[in-house]
C-alpha cells in the first residue's frame, strides 16, 4: 500500500517496487484498474507477469476500498498523506487476521484472535 498525490509512471513504479520487495516469488498475474500508467511500469519490472484489467476483475480490491472508506466517512477523511498511510496499514493487517488470510492466532478464539495475533507479532520483532 501506497499512498501517493499522484497516479503517475514514478508512483506506479514506487508502488510496485516496494510490494515486489515484499513478495518471496515473482507474481505471475497482477490484477489492476485501467491507468493508463500501468502496462509500461509492469512491462518493464515484471515483463513475464500477465496484467489483468478486465472490466470487473478488481472487483474484490474494490470491495476492501468500500469497507475502508465506510469506515473512515465518520472520521470526516485523512488530512494528511502520512495519517492515511497508517490507517490504511493497520485496516489492511486487521483485515488480514481474518481467517482464511492469515496464519496468525490461528489457535485462538475468534473473540481473542487480534490480541493473540498481536502477541504472536510481538514475539517475532
Amino acid at each position: 500500500m501506497l499512498v501517493s498525490a499522484r497516479r503517475d509512471a514514478a508512483a506506479a513504479r514506487r508502488f510496485f517496487q516496494r510490494a515486489l520487495q515484499m513478495l518471496k516469488v515473482t507474481p505471475t498475474e497482477v490484477v489492476t484498474d485501467a491507468a493508463p500508467v500501468y502496462p509500461a511500469v509492469l512491462d518493464d519490472l515484471i515483463p513475464s507477469a500477465w496484467h489483468h484489467v478486465e472490466q470487473h476483475a478488481n472487483n474484490p480490491i474494490e470491495a476492501d476500498h468500500s469497507q475502508l472508506k465506510h469506515r473512515l466517512r465518520p472520521m470526516r477523511g485523512l488530512r494528511t498523506d502520512q495519517s492515511a498511510q497508517v490507517i490504511i496499514a493497520g485496516h489492511a493487517f486487521i483485515q488480514n487476521l481474518r481467517p482464511g488470510h492469515y496464519a496468525l492466532g490461528l489457535d485462538s478464539q475468534p473473540k481473542l484472535r487480534v490480541a493473540s495475533a498481536f502477541s504472536e507479532l510481538a514475539r517475532v520483532i
